[in-house]
């Protein structure tokens, strides 16, 4: 169904994604999750190992795919194949559809469409690995240091020219945030409508009795800056509660504290309530968006936060609006600048008015979303007849 859009009734649609997997529950699988719960269309990815899951929204769902599907450790990610990605979603046959919307954060705008189809790019982010991260992805990687560095160097080029080219498979560009459309005018130099993603507000408690401890949840990857908060709070001795799972957790545990409890995976009921009552939440990481911060303010948490990306656009810093702040910023991913913003926080605590965190949140509720997208979506294939006509 699209709603009352008689315009849009008729066509077929297909959504492509990168990966479908137990392990990808990111920010863009919400988007697809939440596109499909109003929109009738196929779903195509690199691979899917979602539809065999029955605890999964795609449980039995037909799911298109690529010859990824069957390459070894697939379901592990197959961004350890990432010279295949371009070829791979070249392969999908999408001929038969009228629109394609792509979720896009690696490889997914780049499928082949015809003329006659209008393709809408969501991008969650330009492709990560070959830019912003390229040198993370070097240093952090065995593959970028001595004669395999000069490949991986090599394809990292590559990897940036075909993104620039698939650029020009997309008729109309969506954005998560305005940090990610400027990301989008300065790799493609191409103009992209902002729409937040959907953020299930209502699926965190909102508590106004915060306990004596901080709280930060993630996946324990290096460009999360998750060691960085220990660290931070090692010294602060303040007590830390950290979430999530990742190739990090066990060296993260090394080096945590006694103050500090890294308590790895959690059902979402568990990490929902250690974020409720947490006094604060803490990240550090530089995003495009980043729904945690968000999901915090929910539960009428403040959020301390590296002020760069996405968390501009959903943290206030309480120095700025005093009156409506919903957490502190930091200006540099270092520990002195962590402990600092904490003990700012501490300084302004009292200030914080869990109801308006609450009401903040809101504003990037899935309905908005839905509205905003089916709006655009109609605008874009108006126009697109149009052209197609003239």
């Amino acid at each position: 169904m699209v709603g009352d859009r008689s315009s849009l009734t008729d066509l077929k649609f297909a959504l492509v994604h990168e990966w479908l997997t137990p392990k990808a529950t990111g920010g863009s699988e919400l988007v697809v999750q939440e596109i499909l719960q109003w929109l009738d269309a196929d779903l195509f990815a690199l691979i899917d190992f979602e539809s065999r899951n029955p605890n999964s929204y795609l449980f039995n769902r037909q799911i298109g795919t690529t010859f990824l599907q069957h390459f070894p450790f697939a379901e592990q990610g197959v961004q350890k194949y990432l010279p295949f990605l371009p070829l791979a979603i070249e392969q999908l046959d999408l001929r038969a559809y009228d629109v394609i919307l792509s979720s896009s954060h690696v490889a997914a705008k780049g499928v082949l469409t015809g003329s006659h189809q209008l393709h809408i790019c969501y991008c969650h982010a330009p492709m990560r690995y070959a830019w912003d991260l390229t040198f993370d992805y070097l240093n952090s990687s065995r593959a970028g240091k001595g004669l395999p560095g000069i490949l991986t160097r090599y394809l990292l080029h590559r990897l940036r020219q075909w993104d620039v080219l698939t650029a020009n498979r997309v008729d109309y560009f969506i954005a998560n945030s305005r940090h990610t459309a400027r990301r989008i005018w300065r790799c493609y130099r191409r103009p992209a409508e902002v729409i937040y993603p959907p953020v299930h507000t209502d699926r965190f408690p909102f508590v106004t009795q915060k306990h004596d401890f901080y709280v930060t949840v993630s996946r324990l990857v290096s460009y999360k800056k998750i060691d960085l908060i220990v660290r931070a709070f090692n010294q602060l001795g303040r007590s830390l509660v950290v979430i999530g799972e990742g190739p990090e957790l066990e060296s993260i545990r090394r080096i945590a504290q006694p103050n500090v409890q890294v308590l790895g995976w959690q059902p979402h009921e568990i990490m929902a309530q250690y974020m409720a009552q947490a006094k604060a939440f803490v990240y550090a990481a530089y995003e495009d968006f980043g729904i945690a911060p968000v999901e915090a303010q929910a539960c009428g948490t403040p959020v301390i936060a590296f002020g760069a990306g996405g968390t501009l656009e959903t943290v206030r810093d309480i120095r700025q609006h005093p009156e409506k702040g919903t957490g502190v910023l930091f200006q540099q991913q270092t520990e002195a600048e962590v402990m600092q913003a904490v003990e700012v926080f501490e300084s302004y605590e009292s200030q914080f008015q869990p109801d308006l965190l609450r009401s903040h949140a809101g504003i990037f509720n899935p309905q908005i979303f839905q509205e905003r997208y089916l709006a655009f979506l109609e605008r874009c294939y108006q126009e697109f007849r149009t052209n197609s006509l003239a």
